[in-house]
């Protein structure tokens, strides 16, 4: 019995560089982007999320301050759940409990209230600072406890059952405008006008000094400890600064932003940074050699961004962007049976504005009834013999190409895939038809005995492909042989030697595109190895303070 004659595969060679890295592909799927307007059109200047936390009774919410106003939005909706009005001043630093019952807010006026999620109600207020209260945040690991930093340049801890803070951090010069609880530790660290970052230690025999500073070149906008512990990143200008807490020093310093970085935030469970800018860009940050992996651009100063984790895996589910302008920016990103149903309204909707919605139909018609018919035969109960009889469907009429190459017509299997009415004109035909020729060593053989007419199609593909690096090695071979055989009759036929002219021309062309590209990357480098040590950026210096002593 003759064995079964099996289709030529196509051939599949090493993608070229791709235009979207698979970084950019993750964070261009934040879609279906919802811009909400504050009610006054004030900036929106704090977004904070608790952690996740599956067990809680108000898991999967979110807190937006902007004006006099904060607001509680949910996370599996993006729908607007709660508002806290209750602020004499512009409020600041609305931050849900980590297990969401519980909502801390201050205020211009230096009040802090702590509110009950549910009711609305207050149940704690506390009004020792006399200055503006820019950050309020709570513990990670104790409920009870939370922390504040202000514009009278202290930094402060408070205990809910408490009617006073429980202690004062003072040390700073400046505007204390920014602040965090380090993991792991039961350190806290801020950012203050005074251009400084100080860690400071609750257990320290006395709470008016630091142990830790590291000075910067300009105000702290925002700091931002990393789940390990050991990192705290710290945005100074246009720069972030990389704090190692172990070693006590800087260990790298971000220059790729253009004005002032005002928010930084973790993504995908703390191997991502994100970072916003008053330049309107959202840049993402890798955490091993902190470059840039993907990028947004906004049509406003940035003051706040978030990307808010929900499920006890905490995945990435939105990116949430305040602006200046007072828009709150929403882009969710959709997994599963979301994503698969985003998708084919997509090419619904694709098929629709192109007018091919009839075919769409019926190609989905056929999936469903595929999909059912493997569904019954799954449902089929245990003990039940099913036979499945060989394949009785029409078999896949063999492409005339291929049936001219299993039966040794090779020129004219060439033909076939070069020719203008081709049912397989793509270049991807080609080359495997030309490879095929080529391991068959019949390359030559279905070259030979041409015109001026037939060499046509073949010089077009040679100009076509001449720059892809991935057809090099059939190119040659295919343009060596067409020098070998019609070279010599160049001089007899104009239009065979304007063809050979062409094909020089065009080399030649590409040689000196080539030389000029080697030439100018030489001269870049040149540059940027000026620009680089020019421009080289002055690390913040640190000192460090143990229990009455002063290590440099």
């Amino acid at each position: 019995m003759a064995a079964e004659v099996t289709p030529l595969q196509r051939l599949r060679l090493p993608s070229g560089p791709s235009a979207i890295t698979a970084e950019q592909k993750y964070w261009r799927s934040f879609k279906n982007q919802l811009a909400i307007p504050t009610p006054t059109g004030v900036p929106v200047t704090h977004i904070t999320a608790p952690l996740a936390n599956p067990t809680g009774e108000n898991h999967g919410l979110f807190a937006v301050t902007a004006g006099p106003r904060v607001q509680i939005y949910s996370a599996k909706t993006r729908k607007l759940v709660k508002t806290f009005t209750r602020f004499g001043d512009n409020a600041r630093s609305g931050d849900i409990r980590p297990d969401g019952r519980v909502l801390v807010a201050s205020e211009d006026s230096g009040k802090i209230q702590v509110f009950d999620v549910k009711s609305r109600a207050v149940l704690r207020t506390w009004t020792q600072h006399r200055q503006p209260v820019w950050t309020t945040k709570f513990s990670p690991t104790d409920p009870t406890v939370l922390m504040s930093a202000s514009d009278d340049r202290s930094v402060r801890l408070w205990d809910l059952p408490s009617a006073e803070s429980t202690a004062v951090f003072l040390g700073h010069s400046d505007y204390v405008r920014s602040g965090a609880f380090v993991p792991v530790s039961n350190l806290l660290v801020s950012g203050s006008y005074d251009s400084t970052v100080r860690l400071w230690d609750p257990r320290t025999p006395t709470s008016s000094s630091s142990i830790m500073t590291f000075n910067h070149h300009a105000p702290i906008e925002d700091v931002l400890p990393l789940a390990s512990g050991t990192t705290v990143l710290a945005s100074a200008g246009n720069q972030i600064s990389v704090l190692d807490l172990v070693a006590a020093k800087p260990r790298h310093v971000i220059t790729n932003h253009q004005k002032t970085v005002t928010s930084l935030s973790i993504a995908s469970n703390g191997s991502r940074v994100v970072a916003a800018s008053l330049d309107g860009h959202v840049k993402m940050y890798e955490t091993t050699g902190w470059n840039v992996v993907a990028g947004a651009k906004y049509p406003s100063p940035i003051l706040a961004v978030r990307v808010i984790a929900t499920g006890a895996s905490g995945d990435d589910r939105h990116l949430a962007v305040g602006m200046q302008s007072g828009v709150l920016s929403l882009r969710t990103r959709l997994t599963g049976h979301e994503a698969t149903r985003q998708h084919e309204r997509e090419k619904e909707m694709k098929a629709l504005l192109a007018g091919t919605i009839a075919t769409h139909d019926k190609a989905k018609n056929k999936r469903e009834k595929k999909a059912a018919a493997v569904k019954r035969l799954d449902m089929v109960g245990e003990g039940v013999d099913v036979v499945i009889a060989n394949d009785l469907s029409r078999p896949k009429r063999e492409p005339p190409w291929q049936k001219d190459l299993r039966h040794g017509h090779f020129r004219a299997a060439l033909d076939g895939v070069l020719a203008p009415t081709s049912k397989h004109p793509d270049s991807w035909t080609v080359l495997t038809v030309l490879v095929a020729l080529r391991h068959r060593s019949a390359l030559r053989t279905a070259l030979e005995g041409r015109n001026e007419v037939t060499l046509q199609p073949i010089f077009k593909w040679l100009l076509s492909h001449m720059v892809d690096s991935r057809y090099m090695s059939v190119w040659m071979d295919t343009a060596t042989h067409l020098l070998d055989l019609y070279a010599e009759f160049a001089d007899d036929s104009a239009e065979l030697d304007a063809t050979f002219a062409a094909l020089g021309r065009r080399v030649m062309r590409e040689l000196e595109r080539a030389r000029k590209a080697v030439e100018t990357s030489g001269m870049i480098d040149a540059v940027v190895t000026a620009l680089l040590y020019l421009l080289a950026p002055k690390l913040p210096t640190c000192t460090r303070i143990g229990y009455g002593k002063v290590k440099q």
